[in-house]
């Protein structure tokens, strides 16, 4: 299939559904969109803007179709203190700033970083999502009349028992309109969208930092973009891999990197906070049957349409309706599967995907809890491979000649062991074969090693002879040291 071909089937292969689930991603946008506005410290409007902003430009170059991105996650976190220190003009300034190096990024291919993050800490990250999620419907729930509590469990029901007997229209929106049309009619203390704070009213305009244009501004907004740039690319790539692995599918990552940030330099000059790829919103969306690109742009269209022309009969629909949803996101995310998997998966695979739950949930940091994780991995995997190092040692019948075989890896986390294992003090031996036919030199450190492991050896009197190094290994010890004449390379 040509390029031009994949990118139609990627709008128009799934017209119907793709639709349907957009429009129903966009009533789960708004209330994690405000909240996490809330918490950047800007109004409402500003992050419904960005994330009409981010949706519809992602749609357009992002390299993940299916995907939700919006103006939600960890890049508030980072941007609030941007905002409460220097205020939303300079937050402006830093999203820009922002989307240009999410540019840079994609162009230079540093997505492929997400390589080093493992599997045990995709699923730590994904687990600490749900959690995150379902936590943050709980304050929904908390004070309120029993009519609440009913409320969410005829919306579960809607939203689990429909699928079985009908599924043309997804149960989600089936939801949202029982339970609209439900409070209307029979009036209850519910909270309203309208509750969750101050809708838009108009549609967004070009906009332009109102900052000063110098080096001091550069100085006060670049630790603040790259931060940002960081975390909604480390979040995005996170997401595209999760939206990979259930769909069975591939995608561009330097695409969907270049992507986010022509989004999120369209959104700066919007007026709106920077974005990045939404878990939650995203796995809603492949469970409602988006999968193409259309998904992503109904997604923020219709979020404009409903905050601009649909404004009064949004302002009606009741938390409880969106709470049931989240609940629903929340569970399908969650992957129980591991839960069992933590009594035969080795022990450290354990470990790492619960401290990356652990920190995510404890920091409300994405970004920080895959750092973990994949440090640990790290971590984790140098000491097992450091394990597997062997040296064995034979000598000569008349005594004279020692010979060392070493099998295995050596690196940073090997040498000391490597090392040991040689007798310096071996006073019966003239000569010493190190066999290293079934070993790898991968570092300046290991090459270090073996050259003051034989100085030491030459400085006793002994032979020594290297017999078996492979090209490579080879090539970086005769390029760093003197232990073999270059001509033998």
């Amino acid at each position: 299939m040509s390029a031009l071909a994949r990118y139609r089937e990627e709008w128009f292969g799934n017209i119907t559904r793709d639709t349907l689930a957009g429009m129903v991603g966009t009533f789960a946008l708004i209330p994690e969109v405000i909240a996490f506005s809330f918490v950047a410290g800007v109004d409402p409007a500003v992050g419904l803007y960005a994330s009409f902003v981010i949706s519809v430009v992602i749609a357009l170059t992002g390299g993940r179709p299916g995907m939700i991105s919006g103006a939600a996650g960890s890049v508030a976190l980072v941007a609030a203190a941007l905002v409460r220190g220097h205020g939303v003009q300079y937050l402006l300034a830093a999203t820009l700033l922002c989307g240009l190096l999410q540019v840079t990024f994609g162009l230079l291919r540093l997505h492929v970083l997400m390589r080093y993050v493992s599997r045990p800490v995709r699923t730590g990250f994904v687990n600490a999502l749900a959690i995150l999620i379902f936590s943050a419907q709980v304050p929904h729930m908390l004070h309120v009349t029993w009519h609440s509590y009913a409320m969410i469990a005829l919306g579960l029901a809607i939203i689990y028992s429909v699928p079985r007997v009908f599924s043309a229209i997804p149960s989600p929106l089936i939801c949202i309109v029982v339970l609209t049309v439900i409070s209307i009619i029979y009036p209850m203390p519910l909270h309203t969208v309208a509750d969750l704070g101050r809708l838009p009213d108009s549609l967004p305009h070009l906009v332009w930092p109102d900052v000063p244009m110098s080096l001091d501004t550069l100085e006060i907004i670049a630790p603040y973009a790259l931060a940002m740039a960081a975390v909604g690319m480390l979040e995005s790539m996170m997401t595209a891999r999760v939206v990979d692995d259930l769909t069975e599918t591939t995608s561009s990552k330097r695409q969907e990197c270049t992507g986010l940030g022509l989004a999120n330099i369209a959104v700066g000059l919007f007026g709106g906070i920077a974005g990045c790829g939404m878990i939650g919103q995203t796995v809603g969306n492949l469970r409602y049957g988006g999968r193409g690109r259309l998904s992503t742009f109904v997604a923020g269209a219709f979020l404009l349409l409903l905050m601009v022309v649909l404004r009064p009969w949004v302002a009606q629909v009741p938390v409880t309706a969106l709470v049931a949803i989240m609940i629903m996101v929340s569970a399908s995310t969650f992957s129980w599967s591991s839960l069992r998997d933590l009594a035969h998966h080795p022990r450290t695979t354990s470990v790492i995907m619960l401290a990356t739950v652990a920190v995510v949930v404890g920091t409300h940091d994405l970004a920080a809890g895959v750092a973990v994780g994949v440090l640990l991995n790290g971590l984790f995997f140098a000491f097992q491979v450091s394990s597997m190092l062997d040296v064995s040692s034979t000598i000569s019948g008349d005594g004279t000649t020692r010979s060392y075989v070493v099998k295995g890896q050596i690196f940073f986390a090997s040498t000391d062991g490597f090392t040991d294992a040689f007798d310096l003090h071996d006073t019966t031996s003239s000569k010493v074969i190190i066999d290293l036919t079934h070993a790898h030199l991968w570092d300046m450190t290991a090459v270090g090693a073996l050259e003051e492991l034989v100085g030491k050896m030459k400085a006793r009197g002994m032979l020594v002879e290297l017999d078996g190094l492979n090209s490579a290994s080879a090539t970086l010890v005769a390029r760093h040291t003197t232990l073999l004449p270059r001509d033998e390379v």
